[in-house]
C-alpha cells in the first residue's frame, strides 16, 4: 500500500540527502606545481605533487558587484554530460594523487574494512511484514552486494515460507554495472504485477519495468527517465508515474496504460512552476491518488478517484505562500496536516465536498512539533517530537484529544513506525533505535499495548551496550541559545587514550547537517564504533536548520538567518572543548551535501578548532549554484537559500558565507573531500571548484585530498561493501590525520 504523500517530504527529499557520519591532523604538504593539470602519475609516488588547476579569467556582475571565478572552467557548460577533456584530466589527477597519498594507508584502510565488515550479519533479512494475501521482506546472502526481495502467502498470521517467491534480485540485474540503485518498487493491488525502477549511473533518472509475477516475464512497457513513486491505479491497468525534464525536475504526473505506447500517456496534471515538485501516492483506503505539488515552504494538493485518474481533480485548497499541507482520506472524510494557524503545524478535517474548509481535531502546540499522521481503520496515530525527542501516539476517532503514548526507557532516542501497509492493522510495526541500542524492530499490540521485540540488529563481532554511555546536553550558542548535543564514548575512554599515549582530552568528532527541516537522529551506527573504540567521543549537534526542536528552529537557519547554523556548530564544538571532552585541534568533523556547506562555513570561520574534515559532495558553491537556473535543482530551492538573482540582499547575504567564495589565504584543516561526476544534487564541479581554490590560497602543511566518483552520483558508490570500504577509507583519514593510523585494532 502507498502511504499518505506530502508536498513537503516531496520537495525535502528532492532536494536533501544526509550521509552517515565520518570524521579526521596535519602530516605534510607539498609545494603545489604550478603548472597544467595532468592526470599522468610522475615516476615515483612519493614525488606526487597536487594538482593545480589552471586559472583561467571569468567573472560575472550582479547588483553591481562582480565577482572573479577562475576556476569556472570546471563547470562543463554540456552538463549532464561531461566530456571536456581537460575538465576530465584535471578530476583524474585528483583522483591519482588521492589514490597516491593514500597508498601507505591501504593495510590500515583494509584493517578498518575488515573490522567494520565483521560487525555485519551477511546473511541478514528484515522482519517478513503482511500486506494482504502475501508477507514481504527482503535479505542479503552472505558475500553479496545488493538484496534479494521475496514473498508468500499468507497462512492465518505466518507466511509459508515452502511457497516463497524471488521477486526482484538486485545481484543480478546490478551484474556488470559500476553503479545500481533500485528506486521505487510497486506490487499491484491484486498482486500480479511488479513495477519498479532502477538507476545504472547514480544520475538519479530511473527506468521502470513491469514484472508479471504469474509467469516471471516482463511486460514490453518500459518508462525511461523517471523520478518517485508508481503508483497502481485503474483496477491495477495503469500506472501513475513522474518523468524527469531535461533540467531534472518533475513537474507531472502521468498515466500509463498497460499495453500501450509511451507516447500515448495522458499528463493528469502538470505544474508550470519550476520551483514546485510534483509527486503522487494513494490514500489509506488506497481509493483516491493523490497528486501533490510544492516547494520548501508552500503545498496544493488534488485528489483524483484511483478508480478513475483522468477524472476531473479535486483542489483541496489554492496554493498560499508558506502555507505546507499533506492529506489522508478516511470513509469520504478529508484529513489535513498544516501549519496554516500554527508554526507546529495542526491536524484537521474536512468534508470532501467542501475540501478547504478545514476544521482542527488537534491544535498547534509551542511544545509539541506534530511531524505527521496515519489513518487507520479503528484508530489513528500523530508523531512528533516533544523536547527533541521522538513521540508516537495512539488516538481514537472517538476522543481525538485522548492520546495513549507508546514510551520508551532511554533518555535520547530515535522511533518511529516502520513499515504498517495494511489499512486495518491490529499489531503496528514500529522501528527503535539509540546511539547505544543496536537498531530493533517491535510490533506493538493495539489492544494490549504490549511491545514484542521481532528482531534487534545482530554484531556477529560482538557488541556490549555496557560498555558504552550516551549522553544528551545542551551548549550555549553565541546568542545565548542552547543548542541540543548528542553525544556517545566509551565508559572506558580514558583508558584507551592512555594506552594509545594520548593524555589529557582525547578526539571528539562532530557531526551535523542543518538545512531542509532534517533532524540527525541519535541513532546506532555499526562504522562509528571503529572510532569510539579506539578513544573518540562522537557528538551530534542538533543545530538550527533542521527541525529537532520544532519548526521554529529550521527557520532560524535558513534565508536570511542561515549563518546561525555555522556558529551552533562553531561554538558547540567550543562549547565541548570548554567542558572538558576535547581540545583545540582535537576536534574532527564530517558533513555531506549541505552538511558538506557547513564544513567548507565552519573552516572558514574557526579552522584551528579542526584536527581533520571530511566534506562529501559538499554543496560549497552556494552563490554560483543559486544564480544559475538552469541547474536542476535551483528554482526550487530559492526558499531555502534566497533568490540571488532577484534579490541585492540575497545575493550579498549568501556572498558572506558561501564557503567557495569566503576561502582566504589562511590555514586550514587537513580534508578530504568527494564528489560524484553523475551527482545531479550537488554538482561535481563545486567541490572541485572549492579544492583548486583551497590548493591555491591556502598556507598550511596540511593534506588536502579530492576523491571523485567517475561512475557514480550523490549517495557515493552502491553496493553494501562498496560503500563500507569508502567508510573505512574515510575513517583511515581521520584516524591517520589524528596520528592514530596505527592503531589498527579497536579496544
Amino acid at each position: 500500500m502507498t502511504r499518505l504523500v506530502s508536498a513537503i517530504a516531496l520537495a525535502t527529499a528532492l532536494a536533501a540527502t544526509t550521509f552517515a557520519p565520518v570524521p579526521a591532523h596535519a602530516t605534510t604538504r607539498e609545494e603545489p606545481t604550478r603548472v597544467t593539470t595532468s592526470a599522468a602519475a610522475p615516476a615515483s609516488i612519493g614525488e606526487i605533487k597536487p594538482p593545480v588547476a589552471e586559472k583561467r579569467p571569468h567573472s560575472y556582475t550582479h547588483h553591481g558587484i562582480t565577482i572573479e571565478d577562475p576556476y569556472d572552467w570546471l563547470y562543463d557548460k554540456s552538463y549532464p554530460v561531461v566530456d571536456d577533456e581537460a575538465v576530465l584530466a584535471h578530476v583524474k589527477a585528483e583522483n591519482a594523487y588521492f589514490e597516491a597519498k593514500m597508498a601507505a594507508q591501504a593495510p590500515f584502510t583494509e584493517a578498518l574494512f575488515t573490522e567494520m565488515r565483521a560487525r555485519i550479519k551477511e546473511d541478514d533479512s528484515t522482519v517478513p511484514q503482511k500486506d494482504g494475501d502475501y508477507f514481504y521482506w527482503s535479505e542479503f546472502e552472505e558475500g553479496a552486494q545488493y538484496r534479494k526481495h521475496w514473498r508468500a502467502p499468507a497462512v492465518g498470521d505466518k507466511a509459508d515460507a515452502a511457497k516463497a517467491e524471488l521477486l526482484i534480485d538486485e545481484n543480478e540485474l546490478a551484474k556488470g554495472l559500476e553503479y545500481f540503485r533500485l528506486g521505487a518498487a510497486s506490487i499491484s493491488q491484486n498482486g500480479r504485477y511488479l513495477a519498479y525502477s532502477t538507476d545504472t549511473n547514480g544520475s538519479e533518472r530511473y527506468t521502470a519495468r513491469i514484472k508479471d509475477l504469474q509467469t516471471g516475464e516482463h511486460l514490453p512497457d518500459v518508462l525511461e527517465n523517471l523520478r518517485g513513486d508508481l503508483v497502481w491505479v485503474a483496477n491495477d491497468t495503469a500506472l501513475v508515474y513522474g518523468p524527469s525534464t531535461e533540467e531534472w525536475r518533475t513537474l507531472e504526473a502521468k498515466l500509463h496504460v498497460i499495453g500501450t505506447p509511451v507516447e500515448s500517456d495522458v499528463t493528469l496534471y502538470k505544474e508550470e512552476d519550476q520551483s514546485f515538485g510534483v509527486g503522487t501516492g494513494l490514500t489509506a483506503q488506497e481509493d483516491w491518488l493523490i497528486i501533490a505539488t510544492g516547494d520548501n515552504e508552500t503545498s496544493e494538493v488534488r485528489l483524483v478517484p484511483a478508480a478513475n485518474p483522468t477524472a476531473e481533480p479535486i483542489l483541496v485548497k489554492a496554493r498560499q505562500k508558506g502555507v505546507e499541507y499533506s492529506v489522508d482520506v478516511r470513509d469520504g472524510e478529508l484529513w489535513v496536516w498544516t501549519n496554516d494557524n500554527h508554526i507546529n503545524f495542526r491536524l484537521a478535517k474536512a468534508k470532501l465536498e467542501t475540501p478547504g474548509d478545514w476544521q482542527t481535531v488537534i491544535a498547534g502546540s509551542d511544545d509539541f512539533y506534530l511531524t505527521g499522521f496515519d489513518l487507520f481503520k479503528d484508530f489513528f496515530v500523530t508523531e512528533g517530537r516533544l523536547n527533541g525527542l521522538d513521540q508516537i501516539q495512539l488516538r481514537s476517532y472517538a476522543d481525538p484529544a485522548k492520546i495513549t503514548p507508546i514510551t520508551f526507557p532511554e533518555a535520547s532516542y530515535t522511533a518511529g513506525l516502520s513499515n504498517n501497509p495494511e489499512y486495518d492493522m491490529k499489531k503496528l510495526r514500529l522501528a527503535y533505535q539509540s546511539m547505544v541500542t543496536p537498531s530493533t524492530v517491535y510490533d506493538y499490540d493495539v489492544a494490549t499495548g504490549k511491545l514484542a521485540t521481532l528482531k534487534t540488529q545482530e554484531i556477529p563481532s560482538g557488541y556490549d551496550p555496557s560498555l558504552y554511555v550516551s549522553e544528551r546536553l545542551t551548549v550555549q550558542a553565541r546568542d545565548g541559545t542552547m543548542v541540543p548535543v548528542s553525544i556517545m564514548m566509551r565508559k572506558d575512554r580514558a583508558e584507551i587514550l592512555k594506552k594509545a599515549g594520548i593524555e589529557g582530552p582525547g578526539p571528539l568528532h562532530l557531526y551535523a547537517y542543518g538545512a531542509y527541516g532534517y533532524a540527525v537522529p541519535p541513532g546506532f551506527s555499526t562504522t562509528r564504533l571503529s572510532l569510539v573504540d579506539r578513544g573518540f567521543a562522537y557528538a551530534i549537534a542538533h543545530i538550527r536548520g533542521g527541525d529537532d526542536l520544532g519548526r521554529r528552529w529550521y527557520l532560524q537557519g535558513k534565508l536570511f538567518e542561515r549563518t546561525n547554523t555555522f556558529n551552533d556548530f562553531v561554538d558547540v564544538g567550543r562549547g565541548l572543548i570548554a567542558k572538558g571532552y576535547t581540545a583545540e585541534g582535537m576536534v574532527t568533523a564530517s558533513g555531506g551535501s549541505a552538511g558538506g556547506e557547513l564544513m567548507g562555513a565552519i573552516i572558514n570561520q574557526d579552522p584551528k578548532q579542526y584536527g581533520a574534515i571530511v566534506a562529501h559532495v559538499p554543496f560549497v558553491d552556494v552563490l554560483g549554484t543559486m544564480l544559475n537556473e538552469k541547474l536542476p535543482l535551483t528554482p526550487g530551492e530559492w526558499q531555502e537559500w534566497g533568490n540571488p538573482i532577484e534579490s541585492k540582499e540575497a545575493f550579498a547575504y549568501i556572498l558572506s558565507y558561501s564557503p567557495y567564495d569566503q576561502v582566504v589565504a589562511k590555514a586550514y584543516p587537513p580534508m578530504l573531500v568527494t564528489a560524484g561526476l553523475n551527482d545531479p544534487r550537488v554538482t561535481y564541479w563545486e567541490p572541485a571548484k572549492w579544492v583548486a581554490k583551497l590548493r591555491e590560497l591556502k598556507t598550511d602543511d596540511n593534506l588536502l585530498l579530492m576523491k571523485t566518483n567517475m561512475g557514480a552520483g550523490h549517495g557515493g558508490q552502491s553496493g553494501r561493501w562498496n560503500s563500507l570500504k569508502e567508510t573505512a577509507e574515510e575513517y583511515a583519514f581521520i584516524l591517520w590525520q589524528m596520528g592514530m593510523a596505527d592503531k589498527a585494532g579497536g579496544e
